[in-house]
Parts: structure tokens; C-alpha cells; sequence
């Protein structure tokens, strides 16, 4: 059983460093190769330490970017045990269906590979959160089962999109009534980024409270309306009587256009720390993670993403885009 109560030293380090930081005007250097991977690490154990030094219960779940489970990011590499207290849960897409084409195996090559480092974490007790992208329903099953069989928790999106609540299976696998508190008793998740398909958040909300599932991972906004205190509470409920946790999606890696931090001079004169724009997602923005201007915008003060996330009284935060450190190195 994991422990949430404890904070490690090393990540309220990090964290008071990078606030010394954020005092300087001196600009950042730039990690050399080797170092991407640290870099993003320290950001998210940052995040972990600010976050639980507020409430220590909130959870923390990265997703994708698995290397970092390792201390030097390879394969046959000791677990980075810092990194995994840090998290709650980890995160990974396409571990089985999806990684070259929708409703496609995954190669079995990335398939093992990929297991070998999530078991690390696994063994140190950390949930893992897989999304497989399938449609058939026989792929469906087979992702559910071989998840469980590896001892992960999964969904699996009929959408890329991550827009809408599948038909298939009609209740969600291992359904159950129980009151979820914590990522442990949890037997599966629903995860819903865009609700454009729902009119207005209220309907939104009944079609989640109309279903059973123990995780509900979604955006802090409805159509640029973040949720409330109340509206969060509100979908913790489960139709059998039973509680979800409810966890904010987050992008740490990239600067979306779309996000109420967008300053309308940035299409013109971007920020120094943002690069190009991702090619298969439009309106999203490479940035330098480690610039202590990005960090400020994510967390760290009262006016931060991740305060908002908290205010409105998420569970937790899924962080995504973790994966960044690929596109420098």
C-alpha cells in the first residue's frame, strides 16, 4: 500500500529551488541532452510536493513518459524511487491498442518493453492507469482482461477524441458500488476530455452521474467555464449509490491556445520558452518545461492552473504531455 502521508525530502527541495528561482531575472539555461528527462522529473516532483504540502491527499498521476520510472531512463535501469513516491499513479496510453493506428494492437515489442517499466512502479506501489484506443468489441475485452491480468486499471476509448461515454461494454468492467477514496480501491476509470457532445454542463453532468464508474478524468472546464466546488461534487456520484474520484487533466508540456492563459500577443510574439506548434494538435505549443515563466503559469501560486484544479476541488491532477522531453532530445 502506498503511503500519501509522507512528502519526500528531495521534491520540497527541488520545489524551494525552483521558487529561489522564479526571484531571478537571470534567464535559464537550457539542460543539456542527458538531462531532459531530470528536468522534467524535478517539475513533477515539484508539483507533487507544492500540491500535497496544501493537501496531502490530493493525487498526483502522470501520464505517458514512462522512462522516467527508471533513474537513468532505461529499460534494465534501478527504479527512481524519488520519482515514484512522488506519484500516486502513472498514466499510459496505447499500451495495448492504439500506438500506430486506432482499434490496431499495439506491437508487441512496445507493448513488453513499456510493461517492464511500469512494473517497477507497480511493485512500489503505484496504480496504473492504462488507455487503450479500440472500438471492436473483441479488442475491447481483450484490452480489459489483459489489463487486469497485469494488475492495472483501464478504459478503453472508442474515440481518440476522448469525447463521449462508450456504449461498449454497456457497464463499465468490474463494475461495483463501492466508495472510492483513493486510487487502491479503484477498478476502473472513464475519460472524457472533450464534452462538446453534451449541450450544456448539466447534462453533462447527469450522463456522468448516470454511470458507475470508480474514476472520472476530465477537464477543469466546460466550454471555458471551470467546474465548481459544488459541480465537482456532484460527479463524484455514482448511479448505484457509490463515490468516483473526480481528477482534472492538466498539460504541462504544452501551451494550449485555448486555455484561459493565453496571452493574445503570444500569436504574434511568443513567449521565449515556447516553440513550435505539435502538427497533430493544432493549437498546442512545445514549450521549455524547465523555464521557471512556464512553471509560474502551472503551479506554484494562487493564480496557478493547479490552484484552480485545487479550488474546485478535484481529487487530483492528471498531468499530461510528460513524453515532452522526447521532442528535445
Amino acid at each position: 500500500m502506498k503511503r500519501i502521508d509522507a512528502i519526500p525530502l528531495l521534491p520540497v527541495l527541488f520545489a524551494t529551488c525552483l521558487l529561489y528561482l522564479r526571484c531571478s531575472d537571470d534567464p535559464q539555461p537550457e539542460p543539456t541532452s542527458t538531462e531532459y528527462k531530470d528536468s522534467m522529473k524535478v517539475f513533477i516532483k515539484s508539483i507533487s510536493a507544492w500540491a500535497k504540502g496544501i493537501n496531502a491527499s490530493f493525487l498526483i498521476i502522470p501520464q505517458n513518459g514512462h522512462e522516467l520510472i527508471t533513474q537513468d531512463g532505461k529499460l534494465q535501469g534501478d527504479p527512481d524511487l524519488q520519482y515514484i513516491q512522488s506519484v500516486d499513479g502513472l498514466g499510459r496510453e496505447d499500451l495495448f491498442y492504439g500506438y500506430y493506428n486506432d482499434d490496431e494492437p499495439s506491437p508487441y515489442d512496445f507493448s513488453s518493453e513499456t510493461s517492464f517499466y511500469l512494473e517497477k512502479a507497480l511493485l512500489n506501489g503505484v496504480r496504473i492507469l492504462v488507455t487503450d484506443y479500440c472500438s471492436t468489441p473483441a479488442y475491447i475485452d481483450d484490452s480489459y482482461q489483459t489489463c487486469a491480468d497485469s494488475g492495472y486499471i483501464s478504459f478503453a476509448a472508442d474515440h481518440r477524441d476522448l469525447d463521449n461515454i462508450p456504449v461498449y461494454p454497456s457497464a463499465p468492467y468490474n463494475e461495483n458500488s463501492g466508495i472510492i477514496n483513493d486510487l487502491e480501491n479503484a477498478k476502473n476509470f472513464l475519460y472524457i476530455l472533450d464534452p462538446s457532445g453534451f449541450d450544456t454542463k448539466a447534462n453533462f453532468i447527469n450522463a456522468i452521474t448516470g454511470t458507475n464508474y470508480d474514476i472520472l478524468i476530465t477537464d477543469l472546464f466546460f466550454d471555458e467555464v471551470p467546474y465548481s466546488a459544488g459541480e465537482v461534487s456532484e460527479l463524484r456520484d455514482k448511479q448505484n449509490g457509490g463515490k468516483r474520484l473526480v481528477i482534472a487533466y492538466m498539460s504541462i508540456g504544452e501551451a494550449e491556445n485555448y486555455r484561459y492563459y493565453w496571452q493574445t500577443e503570444w500569436n504574434e510574439n511568443p513567449p521565449s520558452w515556447m516553440k513550435e506548434e505539435n502538427p497533430d494538435w493544432p493549437g498546442n505549443f512545445k514549450v521549455e518545461y524547465w523555464d521557471p515563466l512556464w512553471q509560474q503559469i502551472i503551479f506554484g501560486n494562487d493564480s496557478s492552473y493547479l490552484k484552480k484544479i485545487m479550488d474546485a476541488g478535484f481529487d487530483g491532477v492528471y498531468l499530461d504531455i510528460i513524453d515532452a522531453f522526447e521532442y528535445f532530445e
